[in-house]
């Protein structure tokens, strides 16, 4: 049965008062409040609906990215934790579009890949240009290109990048580095894999250097393994990126109760595992010839001192808007539920499903600021589809299934048949859903590109 229930909550949006879902411990669902679902499904929407097509101007934008969250994705989830009439809290935003996802050759951009890795999608969010799978933030031909990020700090915004993830994984990345290849994490892999881009050769050094570099005021997540690397050459050779983290005057976070007592006046560092976070949720892994019907648990391994999305995007938002207070520029902040792909490669329904709920949730955080900071830009999308499917029950399925139990109390069989057994997963080369909320969220409406939102998010804080 669903692991997290949730509680619903009037709040008043520009005048109008609307449910929206809060995360608590356990509570009823829609499934078992009629009213709460009705107001969630058919609820009236106008007047968000309205504010969002006036354009304009935004003070601040959140961008919420779930990596290999596909509709798919989104609707096992939804079905598992809230049941089939239920909603997520991505759902409630007013409008919404699908964008298509392709990557482009290396060395040759007319020529599409038709599937794309977290690295090429990235960087054409980020970068409103095309590249190939592996790049970070750098062209089909491998030039460094201006993110979203830079230009928002170069323009005085402040600026925050999230994930649960390792911070070196492609999609905090392309934000903040510039690589040919994304596995260019430490000075290690990048004299090894990317030569050109390592600092003994005169380049900018790896992933984890450049984004010392560039400087965001907010930097969460995993990988700390990367900053425990010796630096090869420049100003800080022989020490350590975490030593020159330090001497860039980032606070250093390690667990919960660190990032919480991080204060407003210094950049802020947050490193919560060696590499990836820990997932919320386990489960049966799904199996040749399918599971009996189960249900998912908790993770008794998650460590009770590591901060869920959810609490590093309350604390991300709180650092950057305390300290734009005093500019008439706002903020820039992405945030990354990372493990939604990760799980989805490894057939593992459970895992897959608890990182959506927990993604989820810290999107729940970033609409109740913006709903009461009327020129903050919410978009939420994804960078590319996945392989998990919802099928009929005993059905018989060459791939791999497991059979959950979902808040309705019916079984779900989820399939994953893009690999064979002990493979991982592919990403699939469908469209994705985009949803946005505030000024310029308009734009996402019908069918676009991923590029397209580089221009949304210019447009909105009007970037140079």
């Amino acid at each position: 049965m669903p692991v997290v229930g949730r509680r619903w909550v009037a709040l008043g949006v520009l005048g109008a008062a609307v449910a929206v879902i809060a995360p608590t411990a356990a509570s009823a669902g829609p499934a078992d409040n009629p009213d709460a679902r009705a107001a969630a499904s058919s609820g009236d929407r106008t007047q968000d609906v309205r504010r969002a097509i006036e354009g304009g101007k935004a003070r601040n934008v959140i961008m919420f990215l779930g990596d290999g969250m596909g509709d798919s994705e989104i609707t096992i989830a939804r079905n598992y934790q809230r049941g089939a009439a239920g909603r997520l809290e991505m759902d409630s935003l007013p409008l919404t579009g699908e964008y298509t996802t392709y990557a482009v050759t290396k060395g040759d951009p007319s020529k599409p890949d038709y599937v794309t890795d977290s690295a090429a999608s990235g960087t054409g969010w980020s970068t409103g240009s095309k590249s190939y799978n592996g790049a970070i933030a750098v062209d089909a031909y491998g030039n460094p290109l201006p993110t979203v990020l830079e230009l928002a700090k170069r323009n005085g915004y402040r600026t925050g990048d999230v994930t649960t993830a390792e911070i070196q994984d492609a999609t905090p990345a392309v934000l903040a580095s510039h690589v040919v290849s994304r596995d260019c994490k430490g000075p290690v892999e990048t004299t090894k894999s990317c030569p050109s881009n390592a600092k003994e050769n005169g380049g900018a050094g790896s992933i984890s250097e450049q984004e010392i570099q560039v400087h965001p005021d907010v930097l969460l997540g995993g990988g700390a393994a990367y900053f425990n690397q010796t630096v090869t050459a420049g100003q800080y050779k022989g020490k350590t990126v975490l030593d020159q983290a330090k001497a860039a005057g980032y606070q250093v976070a390690t667990d919960a109760a660190g990032l919480n007592a991080t204060r407003g006046d210094k950049p802020v560092l947050g490193l919560f595992a060696p590499n990836n976070m820990d997932l919320q949720w386990v489960g049966p892994q799904a199996v040749n010839g399918g599971t009996a019907p189960a249900a998912c648990q908790a993770n008794p391994a998650l460590p009770a001192s590591q901060p869920k999305l959810a609490d590093m995007t309350r604390k991300a938002i709180d650092l950057l808007d305390r300290n734009a207070r005093r500019s008439d520029k706002g903020f820039f902040l992405q945030v990354e539920g990372a493990s939604i792909d990760k799980q989805d490669h490894a057939a593992n329904p459970c895992g897959q499903i608890g990182e959506t709920v927990g993604f989820d949730d810290a999107i729940a955080v970033g609409l109740a600021f913006a709903r009461t900071h009327g020129d903050t830009l919410v978009i939420v999308t994804a960078d590319h589809g996945h392989t998990s499917q919802i099928i009929p029950n005993g059905a018989k399925s060459p791939g791999l299934t497991a059979t959950l139990i979902t808040h309705d109390g019916v079984p779900m069989t989820v399939n994953y048949a893009t690999a064979p057994a002990g493979g991982s997963q592919e990403h699939t080369g469908t469209e994705v859903r985009i949803a946005g909320y505030g000024p310029q969220a308009a734009n996402v409406v019908g069918i676009t590109d991923q590029t397209d939102l580089f221009r949304t998010f210019s447009r909105a804080l009007g970037l140079r």
